[in-house]
C-alpha cells in the first residue's frame, strides 16, 4: 500500500519553497533558531541532510504565486503584555491593601457624632424626602456631627426593572437631579454604593458626583480608622450588607461579623430596610463593638407588601456619639441614639461639657 503521507517542503514567510544554497537538495528542514542578533530578533535556521550543513539564508526553489500584504497585529508583543499585567496587578494590589483600613483624620477636638443614613431611595414615591433634607439641615447645624451613607441613594432601575419607573412619579432624569442635589447637601464622611447604585456599572455616576469631594466613596463597603487629635483610634466598618440572615435577630449579619473576627468599634449596614442593634464584647481585649442594622427612608414599599414583610423600621438614621477620652472597654466611649435629634442634643451637651 502506498504511503499517503508526504513531507511538506519548507516555506519562508512569503510562501516561497526553499532548498539548500550549498547543494542541489530541495529537501531541507527547519532546525531551530539562531541566537538573537544585534537587532534583537531570532532567525530561522535550516538543515540540509545531504551536505550536513545549516543555513540562515536558504535558496528559493519556487516563488509563491501570490503574496499577501503583512497586516500588523492589534495586540502588544507578549513581553509587553506580561510587563503591563504585572504593573496593573501591582497598582491594583497596592490599592487593595490601602483600602483594607482607611485612615480618616478627625481634626475636631472632643466628642463627635456620626449620623448613619439608611437606604435613602430619594426618587421613590414611598420615601419621605422632607425627612431626609431636614436631617441634612440638622447635621450642618450641629457642631461635631458628621454624616455617613450606607447606600442605595436612588432606585436606579436597570434592565427589566426599568419598567418600575412606570410605578413612580419621578423620571430617571429627575432621579439623578435629586441624587446630585442630596449628595451635595452635606459633607459625607463616607458614602457606600449599594446594590442599586452599582447597577450603573463601570460608568458610575456617583463616583463622578463625588470626584471633587474629600469624602470616602467605596462600593459595597469601607473599613475606616478614625484618628482623633488625642491619639485615640476608632474603627468603623460600614457596609451596604453583611453576610447572614436570621428571622429572630435583625442585627444577626452584623453581630455575626463581630463574632467571626471583625474587631471594630462600630459596624453598620443597610440594604434589608429593617432596624436592629446589638452590643458585643470581645473577652480577650475588652473591646466593645456596636452592631447597627439601619432601616430605610423608604417607608412605603410595594415589594415588601407583595412578600408580606413585616414593618421593622425602628430607626433609619442612628447617631453614634464617640467620646475619644475613654478606653475601648468603657461603655462611655460610644453611645448610640436611634433618634438623630436626641443624638444631636446629647452631642451638643457633651461638647459643652468637654470645653469646660
Amino acid at each position: 500500500m502506498a504511503n499517503i503521507y508526504t513531507k511538506k517542503p519548507p516555506k519562508d514567510d512569503a510562501g516561497n519553497l526553499l532548498g539548500c544554497p550549498f547543494c542541489d537538495n530541495d529537501d531541507i528542514c527547519k532546525n531551530g533558531f539562531n541566537k538573537k542578533d544585534k537587532t534583537g530578533e531570532k532567525r530561522q535556521r535550516y538543515y540540509c541532510s545531504k551536505c550536513d550543513r545549516n543555513t540562515l539564508v536558504p535558496r528559493i526553489t519556487h516563488y509563491s504565486e501570490f503574496v499577501v500584504q503583512d497586516i500588523p497585529v492589534e495586540e502588544m508583543p507578549i513581553e509587553d503584555i506580561i510587563k503591563y499585567r504585572n504593573k496593573k496587578y501591582n497598582l491594583k494590589y497596592n490599592a487593595y491593601k490601602q483600602s483594607r483600613l482607611i485612615d480618616i483624620e478627625i481634626n475636631t477636638l472632643g466628642p463627635i457624632g456620626i449620623c448613619h443614613f439608611g437606604d435613602p431611595h430619594v426618587d421613590d414615591d414611598g420615601t419621605n424626602l422632607a425627612e431626609i433634607y431636614t436631617l441634612c439641615d440638622l447635621i450642618r447645624n450641629t457642631k461635631g456631627m458628621f454624616a455617613g451613607n450606607l447606600g442605595d441613594v436612588q432606585n436606579n432601575w436597570i434592565g427589566r426593572l426599568q419598567a418600575l419607573y412606570g410605578q413612580q412619579s419621578t423620571t430617571a432624569k429627575e432621579s439623578w437631579l435629586i441624587t446630585e442635589h442630596f449628595l451635595n447637601s452635606v459633607d459625607w464622611m463616607y458614602l457606600i454604593a449599594g446594590n442599586h447604585d452599582v447597577w450603573s456599572g463601570d460608568g458610575d455616576p456617583l463616583e463622578f458626583i463625588m470626584r471633587d469631594k474629600k469624602s470616602l466613596y467605596q462600593q459595597h463597603g469601607a473599613r475606616m480608622n478614625l484618628r482623633f487629635p488625642n491619639g485615640k483610634n476608632i474603627r468603623v466598618n460600614a457596609r451596604h450588607q453583611f453576610k447572614g440572615n436570621s428571622m429572630w435577630n435583625t442585627a444577626h449579619a452584623i453581630s455575626r461579623a463581630v463574632q467571626t473576627g471583625w474587631r471594630d468599634h462600630i459596624l453598620t449596614a443597610g440594604h434589608t430596610h429593617v432596624s436592629g442593634y446589638q452590643v458585643l464584647k470581645d473577652p480577650a481585649s475588652g473591646l466593645i463593638s456596636h452592631a447597627i442594622q439601619v432601616a430605610s427612608f423608604k417607608n412605603m414599599d410595594e415589594y415588601a407588601n407583595k412578600l408580606g414583610l413585616d414593618d421593622k423600621n425602628i430607626f433609619n438614621a442612628p447617631v453614634t456619639i464617640i467620646d475619644p477620652q475613654y478606653d475601648d472597654n468603657d461603655n462611655r466611649l460610644i453611645t448610640t441614639f436611634f433618634n438623630p435629634y436626641e443624638g444631636a442634643e446629647y452631642l451638643t451637651y457633651k461638647r459643652k461639657k468637654y470645653k469646660k
